[in-house]
């Protein structure tokens, strides 16, 4: 079975970018909540600082629907890779 890469894209986007998202609105809600989450997105992301405010977490939340989608579609391709390489039914 071949996964669609549009649609393993778009989930893994909406996951990884989602994540981002929730966590930093519920940081500046309560702001200890998911720092360690957050402070990764600071050592991968070019241009975000942190938690600062609204801004911040939307700046975030694009990086991370980008790389989710680039990540998606590159799993989704290698799973096709590997299934059709193994001798499966690709169909």
């Amino acid at each position: 079975m071949r996964l669609n890469l549009k649609g393993m894209a778009l989930a893994a986007a909406v996951v990884w970018g989602g994540s981002f998202f929730v966590v930093g609105v519920c940081n500046l809600l309560w702001p200890p909540y998911g720092a360690a989450f957050l402070d990764l997105g600071r050592s991968i992301y070019p241009g975000y600082q942190g938690p600062a405010g609204f801004g911040s977490v939307i700046v975030v939340a694009l990086y991370a629907l980008l790389d989710g989608a680039i990540g998606g579609l590159i799993f989704g391709w290698l799973y096709n890779a590997v299934v059709a390489g193994m001798g499966q039914r690709t169909d």
